[in-house]
């Protein structure tokens, strides 16, 4: 194929158009940039000398010289939220929400932005209310988490398992575990006003829900033995070594006042060292020490302990150990293992607690509701000395 040399004459023209379009292109940024206003780059240099307050003072001088600027609306809105000035967030998007040139798409982002203001002030009902606007439109999961969080905070168990339902058919991810504590949160309401009844119907649909709920059995049988029918509450507790084994811990001390109700101590005796020696955990130890030192005395409260300090050397258990030894030695002796007694138990006191696996709050109380992060079930039934002393 020969070369045609009259393609040289085009390089020229395609090097001119590139250079006027550049020129075109330059000459229009100029032009939007003397457009802005002063305010505009003096925030953005507030912003990059690291001072976001003056920065603040200059961009809303921009808002209030040029009120069409819609993105520094919202960008400002999420500023004052984001530093906890939910009050003049508000003002800012509502200001947006007033506007009648808006677009269908920035108006939703407004009513979004609004609803978060509001959540963030503490006003739920408002907040609620600008959410629950926004279920049909392309924000719907957004608004449906923030709805959820909403219910929770209130307390309204209902809404919150309809909120949940809504979101697993819209995400395909499954809500069971959460839909089932909220059925377990609704029965501890009807069972502190003694309607069992329906406290019992939701726990039968928390277990629907999530036939591992090791909360639901726990409160059947707290429901059976406040009846009497300790009977029941012993079978329903027992349940968890099919639910989850670790959950027993909680249930330790149920069962031996269920039992000794029943009167065979003995076999709830059995039955708890039975689970410690399976699934070894220092609040099953403490009430298994504390029944068989009632039981059986000192001594065998003592190679109870001793057995299990062996196979799970842990501080607490050293301080069940010293208390077993203290009331079996002889009085000469008992001053020097109190001493021990209580600087071991100094440790043990400030470890034994309950840690969230989710965000690492820790308390001396169980809880199913995480209070620091607001997870369900996020707080394993072992104390923390479990997981940080233990070999």
């Amino acid at each position: 194929m020969e070369f045609e040399y009259w393609w040289l004459l085009g390089f020229p023209l395609f090097f001119g158009l590139g250079w006027l379009a550049a020129r075109v292109d330059l000459k229009h940024l100029l032009t939007e940039s003397r457009a802005l206003p002063r305010s505009y780059f003096r925030g953005l240099n507030f912003l990059l000398n690291e001072q976001p307050d003056k920065a603040i003072e200059a961009f809303i001088e921009v808002v209030r010289t040029d009120p069409e600027t819609v993105e520094l609306h919202f960008a400002l809105g999420s500023l004052f939220r984001r530093r906890g000035e939910s009050d003049r967030a508000i003002r800012m998007h509502k200001h947006l929400l007033d506007r009648t040139d808006l677009g269908e798409e920035q108006r939703l982002n407004a009513l979004f932005e609004l609803g978060q203001d509001y959540l963030k002030a503490g006003l739920l009902d408002r907040a609620e209310e600008a959410l629950a606007k926004l279920k049909d439109s392309p924000l719907r999961r957004e608004a449906l988490d923030f709805l959820l969080d909403i219910y929770q905070q209130e307390k309204d168990w209902s809404k919150a398992i309809d909120t949940a339902r809504e979101l697993e058919r819209d995400s395909g991810e499954s809500r069971q575990k959460v839909i089932a504590n909220f059925h377990c949160e609704l029965a501890a309401q009807h069972a502190t006003h003694s309607r069992l009844e329906e406290a019992e119907a939701h726990l039968d649909r928390a277990l629907a829900a999530n036939r591992k709920c090791a909360r639901a059995s726990l409160q059947q049988g707290d429901i059976y033995a406040a009846a009497g029918d300790h009977e029941r509450a012993v079978a329903a507790w027992k349940r968890l070594e099919q639910q989850q084994p670790p959950y027993l811990a909680l249930a330790a001390k149920r069962l031996m006042d269920s039992f000794k109700a029943l009167g065979r101590e003995e076999e709830g005796l059995t039955l708890l060292r039975g689970y410690l020696s399976q699934y070894p955990s220092l609040d099953l130890l403490d009430v298994a020490f504390q029944s068989t030192l009632e039981a059986q005395g000192a001594e065998a409260a003592y190679q109870l302990v001793k057995e299990e300090l062996r196979r799970n050397p842990t501080l607490l258990g050293l301080d069940k150990l010293l208390e077993a030894q203290i009331l079996a030695a002889p009085p000469d002796r008992r001053h020097d293992l109190q001493l021990v007694k209580n600087l071991v138990h100094g440790h043990t006191h400030r470890l034994a607690r309950y840690g969230c696996e989710q965000c690492g709050f820790k308390a001396r109380q169980f809880h199913w509701h995480c209070p620091a992060c607001g997870g369900w079930e996020t707080f394993p039934p072992k104390r923390t000395e479990e997981f940080e002393l233990a070999p």
